[in-house]
């Protein structure tokens, strides 16, 4: 091998090394499955060139995680469910400001963190979900009404430990202060038709088992249920209807509207490729993904221009509660010790 041959051995083999060490890339962790934020991350790849490496662990866990690993993380975003979750990571100063008016244009206040911390991207409503051969709709009307005796052993609902339902009581001490709120949660324990157990998707089946007559679940669960591969599911789903509570009332926290949450993510306070990463929640925020949480992940988009799946279409319209979801998480630890004092387990 002449000199030549080498030198270009060693120059290329130099420029490859440092094309490896200095490419554009983004390190994600990630509390919801790869399988449902994967594809709009591979677009993203695709369309900017910026690698995206995925780590995927429940929420507590990258939050520790991040922490453990202080100004050595590799962590630029993190990605998670609830604003109760997004909530906890901004307290525990994971999360740097973001100045993005791209952002700013694309979500609404509600929908984003008041310090511009976190951001969401995708919303679900909790909504209540009734067994339509043994419920008329006309008999249901509002969170509030839960409490209502006439649904005394009636009510399936997962544990008070599940994120969903701390966010859920969180809003009612927001909408109708804390004493009426505690009188609600005592009044749904009283109505619980079993001791809280699995998750959204079991609430829904014990209803039409005939268990209940209400379940409180996220909407794209059953909207997942609906296109399931499970012959069994696919039947459950179908006896089931969807109600949006406070829709209508006599005064404006009756008709606030039906209560929301967000998927959401913020950039690491020690993000080595800052830029990256906002670049990836602009994205986030664009065409394709938000058509791909719509129309894939059956979630509601957070721009009121992108249209919803066909599944959640058949649920109905309805009004949106306007809560700054921020809101949820500063209720967060009263709606956890709460729930505990009512018994909800």
């Amino acid at each position: 091998m002449n000199l030549k041959t080498v030198v270009s051995f060693v120059l290329g083999f130099f420029w490859l090394f440092m094309g490896s060490v200095f490419a554009a890339e983004v390190n994600v962790y990630s509390a919801r499955g790869e399988d449902l934020i994967k594809p709009a991350l591979d677009q993203f790849t695709r369309d900017t060139g910026i690698t995206v490496n995925l780590i995927t662990e429940n929420a507590s866990a990258l939050i520790r995680r991040i922490e453990s690993e202080g100004v050595n993380s590799p962590a630029d975003v993190l990605l998670t469910v609830d604003a109760g979750r997004l909530y906890r990571a901004k307290e525990a100063d994971i999360f740097q400001s973001i100045d993005s008016e791209i952002l700013k244009s694309r979500i609404p206040v509600a929908y984003r963190d008041i310090d511009d911390k976190w951001f969401g991207l995708s919303l679900r409503s909790r909504v209540i979900m009734y067994d339509k051969s043994r419920v008329d709709a006309s008999e249901l009307s509002s969170y509030e009404d839960l409490a209502n005796p006439k649904w005394r052993n009636e009510i399936c609902i997962r544990s008070s430990s599940n994120i969903y339902n701390q966010s859920l009581l969180a809003s009612l001490i927001a909408h109708v202060g804390a004493g009426a709120a505690e009188e609600w949660a005592q009044g749904l324990v009283a109505n619980f038709a079993r001791s809280p157990q699995g998750g959204d998707r079991d609430q829904i089946r014990a209803a039409i088992a005939g268990q209940c007559k209400l379940a409180v679940s996220n909407t794209y669960y059953l909207a997942g249920m609906l296109i399931s591969d499970v012959e069994a599911d696919v039947e459950v789903a179908k006896q089931v209807g969807v109600f949006f509570p406070n829709q209508a009332g006599n005064n404006e926290s009756e008709r606030r509207g039906a209560h929301m949450n967000v998927s959401g993510a913020g950039v690491v306070k020690t993000a080595p490729n800052k830029a990256e990463a906002i670049q990836l929640l602009e994205f986030l925020t664009g065409d394709f993904a938000q058509k791909f949480y719509s129309e894939v992940n059956n979630e509601y988009s957070v721009r009121s221009d992108i249209p919803v799946s066909d599944v959640l279409r058949g649920f109905g319209d309805f009004k949106a509660d306007s809560l700054n979801l921020d809101t949820l998480g500063r209720n967060n630890e009263s709606a956890v010790r709460m729930a505990d004092r009512a018994g909800w387990r």
